[in-house]
């Protein structure tokens, strides 16, 4: 078939042509060239997928080693306190037994525990002109505590970070500090195998009876009666009463009955954390749950007897969005509530009886809960706890007890000491680490000893032994963590060469080779198989490292030379990775600019306004660049989309959500207010708003090129708007869910939410891939009626027709970017309107980015790759998130179901999370696809230097942040700014590695097959 191109490039006249003779090819020989040539693509693809698997098990390797040195958890002693063994002997013996109490007489035999789960303080502080939802809802704490002191007191109740529950039950059980990678448990933890509280409560034969978060079954498997116990599931944020209702059913008659079938209750109710999850805490359904254990917590007043203790407390607090996980200060901000009709309580020790204003006046430590309760209740206090006694629950109604205080914390301080000294020699620290302790442990026992004769006053061995407890207690807070260094250096070396190894196979001035493919996967898994039988050898012979860890750096370093000698090894060679051209190096240059950057605690702080920045750079040299352009039709759109993107970057700054340290410089829109995490009516008009506008902005892209035709027309003109108007309608239904709009039970409501939920994910995941996947190319063929043709068939009066074919010159573009709008509508649908808008903007400024990438030429240049890259860290910060635990918005596991499903449960939450880089990841083929012809030689090549490009920006990204958190590992804010951001950059990278790999790598070969299939293999 002759080809002769129409005057349009985006129209291809096709015209048939005269017998051929006997030397053209016949169509036998065309279809077996085909068939060659395809079988040669797909090999070349499934070898260029073993290649970026090979680099995303690099960037695995390299994470797993230094995450495994720098967030160790802290040494566990496995030793345990034993009743007849107190670490010092008092004045009077022990009682030395559990029923008299062990190290000291008890005070109760029996404890009512209420956790109220992210009971911030200042929800019990009664305030007389505030208009927050939150405050004097639960008054009954401080009532009790100003009106009978003797009875009650109430503190504020500091919590360690980070502010996970599971993390906060282990402290409040066992009296240790917690270790940040700990948090990453929160959705399972491993049973608490050291000291602690409830195996001490066990071990003196309490009977246990649990009631509510089923948190505490993963920490203390079998310790609870189960006859009694009942355990409802935790991380349902959306269920704000089952819990609740749950423990108050169970709790209330096991104290009305006065039953003798229990000794201790723990009873864990979520409404509140749930609430602030939900709505925020500026909601009135706070109002109404904190008016709930008002009402709850009197009636458990009731209800008790004279010789049961009854606590009520908070694990955490919550921050003005409703999240906790970090350490700001309402997020540690807890509650400490204690009451006893004996009346022993007292405040003597420094005369203040009414409850502290706020926080920062006399708080206490959570692990301060630990030896409290254990002395209370007669028990040994666990062997690693580090807190210390409060004051208030042993000082006595009357005038100061201070041989009574002076003695508890000799038993807290003393165990603390034995505990120190059994540390120092399984952890061979210096001696000199806890000289400055020592010192003042010595000069509280003198003083305790001066106190037995006399010869001191007990107020003097008391204060000195609290100066022991939080000397102590600063020296554990500065070595808690221990850091292997060496194996953060071999995490960082991996992560070094595998960035190596990515910039040179991205950058190379010609696209990679199909023929070296062979090469590099052979070497790389032969060399590789010498590693690993090093390494394993190595580990055999007892390296430090360990088999398993020595295995798997041998595997890895014997790949990286593989790769390294392969290279040397090709007779041309490939040039150094440098930039070339302009546009090079300001690739170059924001990426390294912003890799410095991390290792300033206020860039990480406002990456978002700087990303911000980068992006109008690229726009305003990208408009200078187009007006430079020879032909005005290149001129004209260059300088339109560049002006459109920078438009678009503009208005999607708009979205934000502060951290906490950017205030008071900065506003979140993000939600309808500061201190609410659900959206503003107004914002509900927003996925609305994008279910008309976008499938209409993409057809005019499309139209652009007369691709609007065959698989478009159905996906983007009816599934894409169809979708995202189901997206809009399930926001809607869920701002009438938690505004109780309609009169329709929660549970239906429900139903129907998670329904349309899911149809909407199946459409776009299960039955938008499939549509892809057997697509047809989206162009329109057109036949004008028949003309003569007598020079094409060299008879005169012979007919022949000529075929116009619509939208030829970005068949692949048009194609590829159906499988984007897939994702677009799951991301959309995971996201709070807020959000879903600024994916909308996203999916724009992708289009425009292409164009101004093909009017300037740059399908080759590393600045689309490393542009889309930016404008998913951009997207990152505009759709609600921050570089911080709390901001991860957990609520988003239940928008398509109703209970925890795993996996699915942590991949919703992924894809909220990062929803802007997986779009961007899946675009990224685009760079080089977009306006390309159906038979354009070295598609393969190009696509994969572009997916390299971007991942190696990425990779940029967790090298410098890996880096700078290990070298500012002592740093003040490390770990509330650098190792979040570390995580962050981490958690990104492996994510759009494999969807680098299994989706745009692999729904590039669907597009080239579905082209060619028509059209023939280039």
């Amino acid at each position: 078939m002759e080809t002769t191109a129409a005057s349009s490039s985006l129209v291809q006249e096709i015209a048939p042509q005269p017998e051929a003779p006997k030397h053209v090819p016949t169509d036998d020989l065309i279809e077996r060239n085909n068939r060659r040539k395809a079988v040669q693509f797909k090999a070349s693809h499934a070898l260029l997928i073993l290649f970026f698997l090979w680099l995303f098990t690099l960037h695995a390797l390299g994470i797993y080693f230094f995450t495994k040195g720098f967030l160790l958890t802290r040494l566990v002693l496995d030793h345990k306190s034993e009743c007849a063994s107190p670490p010092i002997e008092l004045p009077e013996p022990s009682p030395g037994s559990y029923s008299a109490g062990c190290w000291y007489p008890k005070t109760f035999d029996k404890a009512v525990v209420i956790i109220i789960d992210a009971l911030r303080y200042d929800f019990t502080i009664p305030t007389d002109d505030s208009t927050h939802h939150f405050h004097n809802a639960l008054a009954v704490l401080h009532e009790t505590a100003v009106q009978q002191p003797e009875t009650a007191f109430l503190l504020p109740f500091i919590a360690d970070p980070p502010t996970a529950t599971l993390q906060r039950l282990k402290g409040l059980t066992t009296g240790t500090l917690p270790v940040f990678i700990d948090a990453g448990s929160n959705f399972g933890g491993t049973a608490i195998e050291e000291d602690n509280l409830v195996a001490q409560l066990r071990d003196a034969g309490k009977t246990l009876v649990h009631l509510g978060d089923d948190t505490w079954h993963s920490l203390f498997p079998g310790y609870f009666e189960p006859n009694l116990t009942h355990a409802y599931d935790s991380f349902n944020v959306w269920d704000l009463h089952t819990v609740d209702d749950g423990v108050t059913e169970h709790l209330l008659p096991l104290l009305q009955s006065g039953a003798k079938n229990w000794d201790v209750i723990f009873g864990h109710y979520l409404g509140v954390d749930h609430a602030g999850h939900r709505y925020g805490p500026d909601h009135v359904a706070m109002n109404e749950k904190l008016k709930q254990m008002d009402r709850i917590l009197r009636e458990v007043i009731a209800a008790l007897d004279d010789e049961t203790l009854l606590v009520v407390m908070g694990d955490h607090g919550m921050d003005t969005k409703g999240d906790h996980g970090g350490e700001s200060d309402d997020e540690v901000e807890a509650a400490l509530w204690m009451y006893s009709k004996k009346s022993i309580f007292g405040h003597g020790h420094n005369g203040l009886k009414k409850p502290p204003r706020t926080a920062k006046e006399r708080p206490v430590g959570q692990i301060d809960f630990v030896p409290t309760m254990a002395l209370l209740l007669g028990l040994p206090i666990p062997y690693n706890n580090l807190g210390s006694p409060i004051s208030e629950a042993f000082v006595g109604p009357a005038k100061p007890d201070w041989q009574k205080l002076a003695s508890v914390n000799a038993l807290s301080a003393g165990q603390i000491q034995r505990y120190q000294q059994a540390y120092t020699a399984v952890r061979g620290l210096d001696e000199d680490v806890f000289s400055a302790a020592n010192t003042l442990w010595t000069i509280a026992v003198d003083m305790w000893q001066g106190a037995q004769q006399k010869t001191a006053p007990d107020a003097e061995g008391f204060a000195a032994f609290v100066r022991y407890q939080v000397e102590n207690l600063r020296v554990c807070r500065s070595l808690w963590t221990r850091f292997d260094v060496h194996s953060m250096v071999y995490g960082i070396v991996v992560l070094g060469c595998a960035l190596a190894i990515l910039a040179f196979y991205a950058r190379a001035t010609t696209p990679f080779r199909a023929e070296d493919s062979p090469l590099f996967i052979r070497q790389i898994f032969i060399y590789a198989a010498f590693g690993l039988l090093l390494g394993l050898s190595i580990g055999m012979t007892g390296s430090s490292a360990g088999m398993l860890d020595s295995s798997l750096l041998g595997a890895a370093g014997g790949s990286i030379v593989g790769f390294a000698y392969t290279i040397l090894e090709i007779p041309s060679g490939y040039p150094l990775p440098f930039p070339n051209s302009t546009w090079g190096w300001l690739s170059f240059v924001l990426t390294v600019l912003q890799a410095i950057g991390f290792a300033s605690n206020s860039f990480t702080i406002w990456e978002d306004e700087i990303s911000l920045l980068f992006l109008a750079t690229f726009a305003f040299m990208s408009l200078a660049a187009s007006i430079r352009q020879h032909t005005a039709k290149d001129r004209v759109l260059g300088m339109i989309q560049s002006s459109f993107f920078l438009i678009c970057t503009r208005i999607a700054s708009l979205s934000r959500l502060c951290r906490e340290e950017q205030m008071p410089y900065c506003r979140s829109t993000y939600y309808s207010s500061a201190t609410s995490s659900t959206s503003a009516s107004w914002q509900l008009l927003i996925p609305f708003a994008l279910a008309i506008l976008l499938p209409s902005f993409i057809k005019g892209y499309y139209k652009g090129t007369r691709s609007y035709a065959g698989s478009a027309v159905l996906w983007i003109g009816v599934g894409l708007r169809i979708s995202l108007m189901a997206s809009a309608i399930y926001w809607i239904l869920d701002a009438a869910d938690d505004n109780n709009w309609l009169n329709v039970s929660e549970d239906s409501l429900r139903l129907v939410k998670t329904t349309i939920a899911q149809l909407v994910l199946g459409v776009s995941l299960v039955a938008g891939t499939t549509y892809y996947g057997w697509a047809t190319p989206c162009i329109s063929i057109e036949t004008p009626e028949e003309r003569e043709n007598g020079d094409a068939t060299g008879t005169q009066g012979r007919k022949a027709k000529h075929m116009a074919v619509f939208g030829y010159s970005n068949m692949h573009g048009s194609r590829y970017f159906l499988l984007v709008t897939n994702w677009l509508i799951a991301v959309i649908l995971l996201q709070k309107p807020m959000g879903g808008g600024s994916i909308g903007l996203l999916a724009l400024q992708i289009l425009a980015l292409v164009e101004i990438i093909d009017s300037n030429d740059l399908a080759r240049s590393a600045i689309g790759p490393v542009m889309l890259a930016m404008l998913g860290n951009f997207h990152f910060f505009k759709t609600g998130h921050q570089a911080t635990l709390s901001s991860i918005q957990w609520e988003t596991a239940f928008i398509a179901l109703r209970t925890i499903r795993y996996p699915w449960t942590p991949l919703l939450v992924l894809l909220n999370t990062y929803g802007a880089q997986i779009i961007t990841a899946v675009a990224v083929p685009l760079v080089v696809l977009w306006k390309q012809p159906p038979k354009k030689k070295g598609l393969l090549g190009e696509v994969a230097m572009a997916v390299a490009t971007f991942l190696l920006y990425f990779a940029v990204i967790n090298l410098a942040t890996t880096m700078w958190a290990g070298w500012l590992r002592r740093h003040l804010m490390l770990y509330r700014i650098f190792s979040p951001r570390f995580m962050t950059a981490a958690v990104a990278l492996l994510v759009v590695d494999l969807i680098g790999i299994f989706v745009a790598i692999v729904g590039f070969r669907w597009n080239i097959i579905s082209v060619s299939q028509v059209f023939g293999w280039a």
